[in-house]
């Protein structure tokens, strides 16, 4: 890992001003890909990096993926100290079998791979987009979010003491019909299974939403993580409230600064608002470019800013983006310091990880 000059020399205001913990990511079962990543956060300043499934490996077909059931021990096995893990525990299942037939069973087997996964060292539980939009029982009805049958669950999260990061809805254009109207259209195109646009087969967002919202007031111990912005970028005074009514929910902004970054004023203000619960992350195939377009549209004013795709390319976008220009004290805890008070167990690795790096003490410092 290069010291925190090396990191920065040359790169002007591309930042970050401290250090980065990647709070949002996949390695999908790839473990062959840690040394480049690694070589990828040398040189962006990227300390940590969160495998979110790391019990998951998915192939690419069809304008989508399918995933299946890993095995979270090669996960251990394979990453270094730089990398951290979340487990999706059984809803890691294909999307196209019943999640369960029997609930009780299921909750069984489920709080069981959370307390084996969160033993070995898993950090948290994730919660892909498919409980809502696929996954059914053996009935064939949809299985919510807000299913007392999967009650339980949440709230052992809350007894094991780790985070449930779960993914609800999408972008508001997803759910919308694939026309050349569509703000998305050139995405839905190229990734035909994002779009949710058939009400005979899929919910509404804000169905998916109110659900959501629900669960996490109903349990209260348990802390969620919502992330894409609580998948209503769209909308921040509706974020906002979910926020001030519910303070066991954090978020993070993956893998949407083009939604967020059109409406820099807004923005700005709801992120000093809310500098407490919102983390970093990027959901995206890691890059220098894609790390220091985030970079840039945090510190700096600079307009206009091409961000990059969800698939992490510069191929196409759909708008440019203003940069925010954020307090450092701001900075400071969207990098780090918000995911280290919602996993404290992350502290140690991380100082460890900085001091092995050649920071300077003061940069060090800067980190606390």
């Amino acid at each position: 890992m290069n010291s925190w000059k090396d990191v920065q020399k040359g790169w002007g205001v591309w930042g970050p001003k401290f250090p980065v913990i990647d709070a949002h990511n996949h390695l999908w079962g790839d473990w062959t890909q840690c040394r480049g990543i690694e070589k990828v956060m040398d040189a962006s300043g990227v300390v940590l990096y969160c495998d979110l499934t790391a019990n998951i490996s998915i192939a690419w077909a069809g304008g989508g993926y399918e995933f299946q059931t890993g095995d979270i021990t090669e996960f251990f096995r394979h990453s270094s100290e730089r990398f951290y893990a979340f487990t999706a525990a059984t809803f890691s299942r294909s999307k196209t079998l019943p999640l369960f037939s029997d609930a009780a069973q299921f909750q069984e087997e489920t709080i069981r791979l959370m307390r084996e996964h969160a033993a070995l060292g898993a950090k948290g539980l994730k919660i892909l987009k498919e409980l809502g939009l696929h996954y059914r029982d053996d009935s064939g009805n949809l299985i919510f979010m807000d299913d007392d049958r999967l009650a339980p669950i949440w709230e052992e999260a809350a007894d094991l003491d780790i985070p449930v990061l779960i993914h609800q809805s999408d972008p508001f254009w997803f759910f919308e019909p694939v026309t050349p109207e569509n703000e998305h259209y050139e995405s839905l195109k190229k990734y035909p299974a994002w779009s949710f646009a058939d009400r005979k087969r899929y919910p509404g967002k804000m169905e998916l939403l109110e659900r959501r919202d629900r669960t996490v007031k109903n349990h209260p111990r348990t802390r969620f993580i919502l992330p894409h912005v609580a998948n209503y970028a769209e909308n921040l005074d509706y974020v906002s409230r979910l926020l001030d009514d519910n303070p066991n929910v954090s978020i993070d902004f993956s893998a949407r600064m083009d939604e967020i970054g059109r409406n820099p004023q807004e923005t700005r203000s709801f992120m000093v608002q809310h500098q407490d619960r919102i983390i970093f992350g990027t959901d995206m195939p890691v890059s220098e470019e894609v790390y220091r377009a985030y970079y840039r549209f945090l510190e700096t004013r600079d307009e206009p800013i091409v961000p990059p795709d969800y698939d992490g390319t510069f191929e196409r976008y759909r708008w440019k983006i203003t940069g925010l220009e954020l307090p450092d004290e701001v900075l400071k805890k969207i990098y780090h310091q918000n995911i280290l008070d919602l996993i404290p167990s992350l502290r140690e690795p991380f100082a460890k990880l900085l001091e092995f790096s050649g920071f300077s003490q003061e940069q060090q410092n800067k980190a606390d």
